[in-house]
């Protein structure tokens, strides 16, 4: 049967349990509310679930690559320590194997296995994104792993060299883009920091005449820090999309620890 996001949420917030326990759980019980909660107990998650309500900022970002295309899983947890442990790291990596092999979902096949880790380390574990792009005959794909695995990126494009599209995914680990372009950007960001960036050159007593384009100008850096497309490769002036000239970038993934 299907399971609802809002239903795997409810469970989350009685028991305290891992977004893909609570799915596993429903699952188990065909949707029976009660007996998810009994199926969390049995399989000793009980005592998770005193544990998810600490922050599991730290983990690893583990990628995957090979002719089809790439795949990129993000495992988090309380402490540094505990994911350098062997089996976090190989746990991480053979999610991104399977996530490769069979796609996004798939990763609900090592339910067991998180569980089993959560138990063995008792610490607060559970998934940021799970990632898969598949390749096309006309598209190229990296995934590129940052100081270890504290960040990951998966990027697609067009037109490009693989050397042109890695040096690529290490700008977006260095530079941290919010949005590949501005059709990205959501509408009511955008107004916001509008309306912020007016009421900063209103205060300073600037021209009123001088406003609208002194409001463009700070927007437009504004977005320069965030959009993909208008940053400055790696800090300098040149931006991505000088670089990359007439090629395109169809989409990216950034993955970070601690975020």
């Amino acid at each position: 049967m299907s399971i609802s996001a809002k239903d795997v949420q409810a469970l989350r917030k009685a028991t305290g349990a891992g977004m893909m326990d609570a799915k596993k759980a429903l699952t188990e019980a065909d949707g029976d509310f009660d007996a998810a909660v009994q199926v969390l107990r049995e399989k000793g998650l009980a005592k998770a679930a005193g544990r998810t309500d600490r922050d599991n900022s730290e983990g690893i970002v583990a990628v995957a690559q090979d002719d089809t295309g790439a795949a990129l899983v993000h495992l988090k947890s309380e402490t540094d320590f505990a994911s350098k442990s062997d089996d976090f790291r190989r746990l991480a990596q053979e999610m991104a194997d399977l996530v490769l092999a069979k796609g996004p979902e798939a990763v609900s096949e090592l339910d067991g296995d998180l569980e089993k880790l959560k138990l063995e380390i008792k610490e607060n574990i559970d998934l940021g994104p799970v990632v898969r792009y598949e390749a096309t005959p006309d598209s190229v794909i990296d995934a590129y792993i940052h100081g270890g695995g504290k960040a990951g990126v998966l990027v697609q494009g067009e037109g490009l060299t693989k050397e042109a599209l890695h040096e690529i995914a290490m700008h977006i680990a260095f530079a941290k883009p919010s949005f590949l372009n501005r059709e990205e950007v959501p509408a009511d960001e955008l107004e916001r920091e509008k309306s912020a960036l007016l009421d900063i050159t209103k205060s300073e007593g600037k021209p009123e005449a001088a406003w609208p384009k002194i409001v463009e100008g700070r927007l437009n850096s504004w977005l320069g820090e965030r959009v993909l497309v208008e940053q400055g490769v790696f800090g300098d002036k040149e931006t991505v999309a000088t670089r990359i000239g007439d090629a395109t970038i169809t989409r990216f993934v950034l993955a970070q620890v601690g975020v």
